[in-house]
C-alpha cells in the first residue's frame, strides 16, 4: 500500500514546548524553595498533573493549576499570596513566549508538500494550540489540521480516513513514543520517532524497537530519505 498521507505531531516535533515548561518549573523550584527540595517538588508536581488530566486536560492552564495545587500541598496551605501571584505571572509568561521552529522543519514540510496530503495533529489547550499554530508560520503547508483532546488508536484511525486514504497508508512523526508512535502502530501506520532534548514525565515509555512499522530518526529532516528507502526497499511497491 502505498504512503499517501503524513501525520505530524506539534509541540517538540515541528517547534520548541517542552523546554519552555521546563524553564518555569525551574522558576516555580525557585519561589518554594523554602518549603521543599527541588526533587520533591518536581515530584510532587508531576503527581498533580497526573490526577489533574482528567479535569483540565493537556497544556499550559492546566500546569499552572497543578502548580497552584502543588505549592497549597507543600506549605500545608499557607502559601503567601505573593507566591501565588507569581505562579500566575510564569503562567501568562508561557502563553505568549515566542513560537520558535525546529531545525529542518520548513524546509522538509516544503519537500513533501507536492507528494503527500500532510496533517497536523497536535493535543491540549484549544486556545493555545491555535496560537502556537498561527505564530509558527508552519498552518498553510497542511492539508489539515486537528487539534484533539487525547491521541489513541481511535484517533489515527478516524482522522487518517476522514484526511487520507486510511490508517495502512498513513505515516506519523513525533517526539513522543507514548502518544505520537504507539496508538499510530495499534492503529496500522507506520510510527518515526523523532526525539526532542526534554521529555514530560507522563509522555514517557519504551520504544517498540523491533516492530517493523517503527522507525527512529536524529531530526526531522530526514524524514524524506526514509521515505524514499521504503519505497525503495518495496515496504508499498
Amino acid at each position: 500500500m502505498p504512503i499517501t498521507t503524513l501525520g505530524f505531531d506539534a509541540d517538540d516535533t515541528l517547534w520548541h514546548n517542552e523546554s519552555v515548561f521546563h524553564l518555569t518549573e525551574e522558576r516555580f523550584a525557585a519561589l518554594l524553595a523554602d518549603h521543599a527540595d527541588k526533587a520533591r517538588l518536581q515530584e510532587q508536581l508531576l503527581a498533580a498533573e497526573r490526577r489533574n488530566l482528567k479535569h483540565y486536560g493537556y497544556g499550559i492552564k492546566g500546569f499552572v493549576l497543578s502548580m497552584i495545587e502543588t505549592a497549597l500541598e507543600v506549605t500545608e496551605g499557607k502559601a503567601p499570596g505573593a507566591v501565588i501571584s507569581q505562579i500566575l505571572d510564569a503562567g501568562r509568561d508561557m502563553m505568549t513566549h515566542p513560537v520558535e521552529p525546529l531545525p529542518h522543519v520548513t524546509e522538509t514540510l516544503s519537500v513533501l508538500k507536492d507528494d503527500y496530503r500532510l496533517v497536523l495533529i497536535t493535543k491540549g489547550d484549544l486556545f493555545d494550540q491555535e496560537r502556537k499554530i498561527a505564530e509558527s508560520g508552519l498552518a498553510d503547508w497542511f492539508d489539515a489540521i486537528e487539534i484533539v483532546s487525547e491521541k489513541s488508536a481511535a484517533t489515527y484511525r478516524t482522522l487518517f480516513a476522514r484526511h487520507g486514504s486510511g490508517p495502512s497508508e498513513a505515516l506519523m512523526t513525533g517526539n513522543s513514543v507514548k502518544s505520537d508512535i504507539l496508538p499510530a502502530l495499534e492503529a496500522g501506520s507506520i510510527g518515526v520517532h523523532v526525539p526532542y532534548a526534554i521529555t514530560w514525565g507522563l509522555e514517557r515509555a519504551e520504544a517498540p524497537a523491533n516492530h517493523d512499522r517503527f522507525h527512529r530518526l536524529d531530526h526531522i529532516g530526514k524524514l524524506p530519505e526514509l521515505l524514499t528507502r521504503l519505497g525503495q526497499d518495496g515496504m508499498w511497491s
